[in-house]
């Protein structure tokens, strides 16, 4: 057994030596590329095992910043107030160092006060800082006031007071903006850095053996990592605002590496910079790029059930009169998609999130009121297996036969796996009803769709039990099941249901396995997540030792308000700002055009729905069609944002032409291939195009991050890698606009370029692209 001790800002065993020179471990102590740790204020408390698997190989830990170190039970616990932005963490075996960047927590105190003008008993605050869940922020009462304070970082945040159970904006504070629902949320501002003196770092040009970059403000520290080992100040020259990386020996002998950067002032921290390297050479193209580089991924989402269907033999409907036909099998599956290759080649994206595979129940569940239905398990999210392939959709045969069609074309598969809940009838609820998390509260009410109040224990309904996966005998056989698509069937990754509602115990065992799957293969696997929440709640969720990401459900929210005319695209931009903030200039969330959650984005567009009806009544009890064909333009609007910021953009099936339709059932209408009309057609060719762009520009997959422009109606977003750059403009208004840009661009879609201006046509946009 190994003995720690403490020597000052040093945990260290007494064999414990430090390299003078970069060194590599034949086999990397952290797999992946390290997420930052965010320093609490005084305390930081992180687990070993996130980043480092094999705990037993750490000789020793240290960094650079004025912290105690101390280590209990695989926890490393970090005490002291850091005084400078950023340091280093890094962790030592056989001589050799591999880092973790610290952050500065830029968290402060905000009060809240509440002067009710009659008697009230209970006074809470629901707001994008506690996930909208009041019960996570109830206020106390102090004479005759209500007061609270929230650790804040900057940026702003939207909330509200509920008093008594009603909802009420800040009557101290004069500060709204529309909820894009047709209500007002109250708005509280936190004051950050200044960022026009911040350090923006960008790539500037690049040799055989050197990258250069340039600061528009003077920096004081630069970090940069080469994978995961911190780079000794020889590697790095600074001259002025330019920053010279010397790239690594080491890195000539891997088919792919990265160097990453982040540099700060007193003002504040850089954005980060990701620069990826073929044999120990900067790509500058994409045909380097291939289906394992996680930036490039354009994602596409399906429904098998509703896709294609490739083999009538294996349909199997319910037909009965207690489900209505929309809630019923369509009769789409495997071998139908397996028959699509080539429209997903022509159409450019290159990996397939499938909708949920494993066998389902036969029978009908559940009870809609109006009209009276019940449901059959089409969409798949009803396991009573997680091992067997839904027959329905061709089972094992037709799967294996689908992924062979996918590899061959050289693209992705990601299962849709479901954890939280599993169907009443599956064996590991029939045996062990124990593991179950409990359907009634302590006050005999159904623990049913408390999505926020008990998100960890809630069922879906009550023939879903919700499986308690903060206890090892439920999370072993679950995380296994997850494995077994791995080994046996070599899929690329997944896209975890219900993220949110699982305990991260859960999370950090399934990325153990998977680690120690991929470190024993070689093959990479992509672990995407799906949390409705604050970003702090879904960032919770994305480390080293969970998830790689999350999709970015707010800012899917406010580009649908922003695109459908309902909001701004100055709000927008703000929340564009927070995403990377929160997330990364380099982050790997999923960014959507919709999903089967919500009601489809060009219904909204058209006027067929309004915000803040019931748009699941909407979709039961009446015909939505197309009643304004601009909308199909402000759909590739939306599409064309979606390509045009960091992350990783996904489309719904039938949102690549433009398929309406209100909340489920009715946004999974039966996709259409053949038929088209002549506005669905230019959709879908506008559609593979900025796909195109995205695919090949790297600008748009590992560049750096800059909003040029943003108020209600205009946008403007640049996108800059090395001498690649691809601007996007956005016009939302009933004008037309022109914008000054740089010459010699490319205009590829609504815009007249003439000199240095382009002049936008209501309701429309442009990606103008630069090489």
């Amino acid at each position: 057994m190994k003995k720690w001790y403490l020597a000052g800002s040093v945990l260290a065993l007494m064999v414990a030596c430090q390299p003078s020179s970069l060194g590599e471990l034949e086999s990397p102590l952290i797999y992946g590329k390290a997420t930052p740790i965010s320093l609490d204020l005084e305390v930081t408390t992180i687990l070993v095992e996130d980043y480092v698997i094999e705990t037993e190989r750490i000789d020793s830990i240290s960094t650079d910043g004025p912290f105690n170190l101390s280590l209990k039970d695989a926890e490393l616990t970090i005490v002291g107030r850091p005084k400078k932005p950023l340091y280093n963490l890094t962790f030592w075996s056989q001589g050799v160092g591999e880092s973790v960047m610290l952050k500065r927590t830029k968290k402060t105190m905000f009060s809240f006060l509440f002067n009710p003008t009659e008697e009230v008993s209970e006074v809470k605050i629901k707001g994008e800082f506690n996930a909208w869940n009041p019960n996570n922020t109830v206020l106390e009462k102090k004479g005759n006031s209500y007061s609270t304070y929230e650790l804040l970082s900057p940026g702003s945040y939207q909330y509200l007071y509920v008093v008594d159970g009603i909802e009420m904006r800040d009557p101290l504070n004069p500060d709204s903006v529309s909820n894009g629902m047709g209500g007002w949320n109250s708005l509280i501002t936190i004051e950050g850095p200044d960022p026009k003196l911040v350090p923006t770092i960008k790539t500037e040009t690049h040799t055989s053996d050197k990258v250069t970059l340039t600061s528009n403000n003077p920096v004081e520290k630069v970090y940069a990592y080469w994978e995961n080992i911190l780079l000794p100040a020889e590697y790095i020259l600074m001259d002025g605002q330019s920053v010279s990386i010397r790239i690594p020996a080491n890195a000539k002998a891997k088919n792919r590496s990265a160097i990453r950067l982040w540099a700060y002032n007193e003002e504040g921290v850089s954005n980060d910079v990701l620069i990826p390297l073929n044999n120990g050479q900067v790509i500058s193209s994409s045909d380097q790029l291939t289906r394992h580089d996680n930036e490039a991924m354009v994602m596409y989402f399906l429904m098998v059930d509703r896709f294609n269907n490739g083999d009538a033999e294996n349909d199997r409907p319910l037909n009965i009169p207690e489900v209505h036909p929309k809630a019923d099998y369509f009769g789409g599956d495997l071998i139908g998609v397996a028959e699509k290759m080539d429209y997903f080649e022509d159409l450019g994206v290159n990996t397939i999130w499938l909708s949920p595979i494993t066998q389902n129940p036969e029978g009908a569940f559940g009870r809609y009121p109006e009209p009276e239905t019940s449901f059959s398990a089409y969409h798949g999210y009803w396991p009573i297996s997680n091992i067997r392939v839904d027959d329905r959709f061709g089972g094992e045969v037709d799967f294996l036969v689908m992924m062979d069609s996918i590899r061959t074309n050289g693209m992705n598969v990601l299962l849709d796996y479901v954890a939280n809940h599993v169907h009443e009838q599956h064996p590991i609820y029939q045996q062990n009803p124990d593991w179950a998390t409990d359907l009634y509260l302590p006050d005999g009410t159904l623990n049913t769709e408390k999505w926020d109040e008990h998100r960890l224990t809630t069922w879906f309904d009550t023939f879903m039990p919700t499986l308690d996966l903060s206890r090892m005998e439920t999370v072993d056989p679950m995380t296994d099941s997850a494995i077994f698509w791995l080994e046996n069937y070599q899929i690329d990754g997944f896209r975890h249901d219900a993220t949110k509602h699982i305990p991260e115990i859960f999370w950090r065992v399934l990325t153990k396995k998977i680690k120690q799957y991929s470190s024993e293969t070689g093959k990479p696997v992509f672990q995407i997540g799906e949390t409705y929440g604050s970003h702090e709640l879904i960032k919770s969720y994305i480390s080293t030792g969970m998830l790689d990401a999350q999709f970015d459900f707010n800012m899917y929210d406010r580009a649908v308000s922003a695109f459908a005319g309902a909001g701004s695209l100055s709000d927008l931009a703000g929340s564009l700002k927070e995403s990377i903030k929160y997330y990364g200039d380099h982050n790997l969330m999923g960014y959507i055009t919709g999903n089967q959650d919500r009601p489809r984005f060009i219904s909204y567009a058209d006027g067929s729905l309004e915000f803040g009806e019931d748009t699941k009544y909407a979709g039961w009890n009446r015909e939505i069609s197309i009643q304004d064909t601009i909308a199909y333009q402000k759909l590739s609007a939306l599409t064309a944002y979606m390509m045009s910021i960091p992350g990783i953009p996904c489309i719904y099936y039938g949102d690549e032409y433009g398929s309406p339709g209100g909340n489920d059932p009715d946004n999974r209408r039966q996709m259409q291939f053949d038929g088209l009309d002549a506005f669905q057609t230019a959709t879908l060719e506008r559609t593979k195009k900025m796909i195109e762009i995205r695919r090949n520009n790297l600008a748009l997959i590992y560049g750096d991050t800059e909003i040029l422009e943003a108020s209600d109606n205009l946008l403007v977003i640049k996108r800059s890698y090395f001498d690649n750059t691809v601007i996007s403009v956005f016009n939302t208004g009933s004008q037309s606009i022109e914008i000054d840009i740089p010459e010699n661009g490319a205009s590829n879609f609504y815009g007249v370029i003439t000199d240095k201006q382009i002049k936008l046509p209501p309701y429309s946009f442009d990606m103008i692209t630069y090489n």
